[in-house]
């Protein structure tokens, strides 16, 4: 048995993009303190000049929360680029070996689809950084929409064409899908990575007053999101046959929770193009039916999250990958869950409850529920640093699982 010291990084898979994705997603968790707790009246959205008001007339308590906000930010968000450029260099060499020609012949090909996933995500992230960061930037915002439809729409056609690629095998050539091995909902994926192609396509819906860059907007967003949502709905029927024919795969166990983070993301997709109708095209859609449509997502993310848990607990995943010596790429995915639910805690209490006049804003009710959410945040933060620490340093190799 060989006992020599490398990284368990380094034995690549595409799944460690991730690592860029969840870093990403834990920057929009601070960026919602920002959201829904610094003035913005005027705009969707808060800006540089709106934090920089807070720093001067705010409380201390607000003080406090926007400034921790901007320093999470800017770490997670550098995390996120960090790993995603690591990423690329890997995937670059990784193309030129045996393994990845094995990868293209198998089910685990659409593990390529985390590429797309987390440079949507990045741009994303950016563009939180621009409004938290860069002075006078909503004044030129106008032009910047455009550049981001195309930016995501490119990131959309790669998505697709490596969809395109892994279908066009599997569908024409008979026996080349193992079925035995989709006991899983890994092959959700793509599904995730166009839903995050999708909103955001959505942005601009959502914070432009151009009519023709919210109607652009609305149509590519909708296209995105709902071949997500047929995605979705297709490969989690066949997976979950194959599970009760085969049981879990036990590495790939996190992914059973995937509907949370792709829930998440429709979620707010749709909440961008119902403010976009609204401002755009005096379409409404009342505070009361924003409250039941996020209690409809977040009661589905909470079956899937207890669904993953239950299996995650009698397979022994987290003694094994998260706490023990053992370590596999897939457990990143544990990560897109728990940031998934704190954002979507944070807009169901935000815009369903305090929006329909359910709870006051800051009062005791409100704190409770945020708690949960920063509690989520919280213990994906410390995820996200066990699991960099696991797989990013040095380790015996012969603790190593190599990841599908």
């Amino acid at each position: 048995m060989s006992l020599t010291i490398k990284r368990p990084a380094d034995s690549y898979s595409p799944l460690y993009f991730l690592a860029s994705l969840g870093a990403g997603g834990l920057a929009v968790t601070f960026f919602m303190y920002l959201m829904f707790w610094v003035p913005h009246k005027g705009r969707p959205v808060p800006i540089f000049e709106d934090i920089m008001t807070v720093f001067e007339t705010g409380s201390m308590p607000l003080k406090s929360a926007a400034l921790l906000a901007m320093i999470g930010i800017a770490v997670f968000a550098f995390l996120n680029i960090k790993y995603l450029i690591w990423n690329f260099s890997a995937l670059a060499a990784f193309k030129k070996t045996d393994a990845y020609t094995k990868l293209r012949a198998s089910n685990a090909e659409t593990t390529l689809l985390a590429a797309p996933l987390a440079t949507a995500m990045t741009v994303n992230a950016l563009f939180i950084v621009g409004l938290v960061f860069v002075p006078g930037l909503w004044s030129v915002v106008e032009y910047l929409f455009p550049l981001a439809l195309v930016a995501f729409l490119a990131i959309g056609v790669w998505a697709f064409s490596t969809i395109a690629d892994f279908l066009g095998r599997v569908l024409t050539k008979g026996g080349v899908f193992d079925v035995t091995a989709n006991n899983s909902f890994a092959q959700l994926l793509p599904a995730f990575a166009v839903a995050m192609v999708g909103v955001g396509l959505a942005a601009p819906a959502a914070m432009s007053t151009n009519t023709v860059t919210v109607g652009v907007s609305l149509v590519l967003s909708t296209f995105f999101g709902f071949t997500a949502i047929v995605y979705t709905v297709v490969a989690a029927i066949t997976a979950f046959n194959s599970m009760l024919h085969h049981g879990t795969a036990k590495e790939a166990g996190p992914t059973l929770m995937v509907i949370v983070p792709i829930l998440t993301v429709l979620g707010i997709l749709f909440l961008r193009q119902n403010h976009g109708l609204h401002v755009g095209f005096d379409a409404h859609v009342t505070a009361g039916e924003t409250m039941v449509f996020l209690a409809r997502l977040l009661t589905v993310q909470v079956i899937f999250l207890l669904l993953g848990m239950l299996v995650l607990r009698r397979q022994g995943y987290f003694t094994d990958f998260v706490f023990g010596s053992k370590t596999s790429p897939g457990s990143y995915a544990l990560v897109c869950p728990g940031v998934a639910l704190s954002v979507m805690i944070q807009f169901f209490v935000n815009k369903g409850l305090v929006g329909a006049g359910v709870i006051d804003k800051f009062g005791t009710s409100y704190w409770i529920l945020t708690i949960i959410a920063l509690a989520f945040q919280g213990a994906m933060i410390a995820l996200v640093l066990r699991l960099n620490r696991q797989h990013f340093s040095a380790m015996p190799e012969a603790a190593m699982v190599p990841g599908e």
